[in-house]
């Protein structure tokens, strides 16, 4: 009989224990900290030299409470997480998301009658460029938490065409994972790493753009392969009875819709138009930011003029292609939000809101169906909700317990006197473990960055080198650790088991760490341009 593999909130749970029972064996230490400007935003950070042991603080019953705790330190995802859920449950009630999948088979049926695209597929193209978008935000912009909404869109839409929803998943949550880990131009890691470690912000760059690639590339070929094996058997997907549920709910039996324009359609379809003229008479000219660089444009005032067009011809096709319409051109509004104007999860979640109430409007729904299907939407993914909060109580019992810098420091302290390439490797291995517990590259480039930087000065290894370990240290890991919010939300929303989505990631993250450290040589053995 196999063994039973431990539920996700099991793992999670016993990761806390396991915490709270090194608050008991790890002494307590702390480094002192100073608040620093980096690229216009006051941070604290690490005072190098600065350790000191304290007095331990051993946890006992705080184990109990992190679920409590972890709730209120992540409550903004987790708030994000159901708005998302209520939202597209919305959506999914109108039947639009099963009509737009329709649409993509019946486009990709139609492509794939051409002999160019015969040889490369169909689906590898669409995949190939759903991929590289998603690749291509993560290293401008660290696209992260904005995954979680996309998996209810892609996780169905790669099942109906004969995948699975690990498929799904990597299309824009690994794919952005991919892109957040050969960043170039992302300010949340690479801007705030360079910062810390006076470096000209985004130098480096050709190098960078180099490692993008090949690490997209390598992580793409992965996911390409398997597609390609759970295609031609889907009984190879280890998912394949999970998937039941998006089976069932997105049923593409044609007889259930039809196709119509009701009036309300029309009247949401001006209130938004109105909306958006105002939007773009406030903000006739937006400046999106690239890294160091902006591009100043008409987004909004261009983005309406573009629903008005293509609002009115899918109102008259049908309101099932018009709230699809609605869709794109939240993503579009949501792109040029946090790009141009630094939205994060609150406008985001907000935009999906507001995306829910006017797809359910537009069907004629009445409020009261309106709020039922949002509660329905909220119960049916409050699991992701609650192993966020519980995955958060981790971090809690470490910091409580005083030991994080503690394991900072024995970890950093380990590095002394190992030379150029094993210096290089153990920072890039620090990052790696430190990773695994503390998810969030900002504050990680705020805990090891000012100590790291100096430490490389004394071997005789560029800053820049040290920023690349960094950098890759803190990307690759995001997709298979436990204490990440974004990866369990992102594995509850798609209903894959924790333990199943480790078996299978695990080759790919042990792929990327040998290509990453391969990629960290240049950095000491090659003279490179802004290194």
């Amino acid at each position: 009989m196999l063994k039973r593999i431990p539920h996700t909130y099991v793992i999670v749970f016993s990761i806390i224990v396991l915490c709270a029972v090194l608050s008991w064996i790890v002494p307590g230490g702390s480094f002192d900290r100073h608040t620093v400007n980096v690229n216009g935003i006051d941070r604290n950070v690490v005072i190098p030299g600065s350790f000191h042991y304290t007095e331990s603080n051993p946890q006992t019953w705080q184990v109990f409470s992190a679920l409590f705790d972890g709730f209120v330190e992540r409550a903004d995802i987790i708030v994000f997480i159901l708005i998302i859920g209520g939202a597209f449950w919305i959506m999914n009630e109108s039947k639009a998301i099963d009509v737009a999948i329709g649409s993509v088979l019946r486009f990709t049926t139609r492509i794939s009658n051409r002999r160019l695209i015969r040889k490369i597929g169909a689906d590898n193209l669409i995949f190939m460029l759903i991929m590289v978008t998603f690749s291509f935000f993560g290293a401008v912009f660290g696209m992260s938490e904005e995954t979680i909404a996309f998996t209810i869109i892609f996780v169905p839409l790669a099942i109906s065409m004969g995948y699975d929803s690990i498929v799904g998943v990597s299309l824009c949550f690994v794919a952005a994972a991919l892109g957040f880990a050969g960043a170039f131009l992302n300010p949340f890691t690479i801007g705030i790493a360079q910062g810390l470690s006076d470096l000209p912000l985004f130098s480096g760059l050709q190098y960078r753009l180099l490692m993008w690639l090949i690490i997209s590339a390598a992580g793409f070929a992965y996911i390409i392969v398997y597609a390609r094996k759970i295609r031609k058997n889907p009984q190879r997907s280890p998912v394949i009875d999970d998937d039941n549920y998006w089976r069932n709910l997105h049923s593409m039996n044609k007889l259930e819709i039809e196709y119509h324009t009701p009036p309300a359609a029309w009247v949401v379809f001006a209130l938004l138009t109105a909306v958006m003229a105002i939007f773009s008479w406030i903000n006739p000219m937006t400046s999106l930011s690239f890294g160091e660089g902006k591009l100043i444009l008409p987004a909004i005032p261009v983005l309406t003029g573009l629903f008005v067009v293509t609002g009115f011809i899918t109102l008259r096709k049908s309101v099932h292609f018009f709230v699809i319409n609605i869709l794109l051109f939240t993503i579009f509004f949501l792109i040029t939000g946090v790009m141009g104007y630094g939205w994060y999860i609150m406008e985001i979640a907000t935009l999906f809101f507001a995306m829910g109430l006017a797809s359910g409007i537009s069907m004629s729904y009445g409020a009261n169906k309106i709020t039922k299907l949002f509660l329905d939407g909220v119960k049916d993914i409050q699991s992701a909700a609650l192993i966020v909060g519980l995955a958060g109580g981790i971090i809690i019992i470490l910091e409580n317990g005083n030991i994080i810098d503690t394991l900072l420091y024995k970890l950093s302290d380990s590095i002394s006197g190992a030379g150029k390439l094993g210096s290089i490797s153990m920072m890039y291995l620090v990052q790696n473990l430190i990773n695994l517990v503390m998810p969030s590259g900002s504050a990680k480039a705020a805990l090891t960055i000012p100590m790291m930087s100096q430490f490389s000065d004394l071997i005789g290894i560029s800053r820049q080198a040290t920023v690349v370990a960094f950098q890759l240290g803190d990307g690759f890991t995001n997709m298979i650790t436990p204490t990440s919010g974004v990866l369990l939300g992102v594995l509850s929303v798609a209903k894959i088991p924790y333990d199943k989505w480790f078996r299978w990631v695990f080759p790919l993250i042990i792929i990327l760490i040998l290509i990453g450290f391969l990629l960290l040589l240049p950095t000491i053995y090659l003279s490179l341009e802004g290194f």
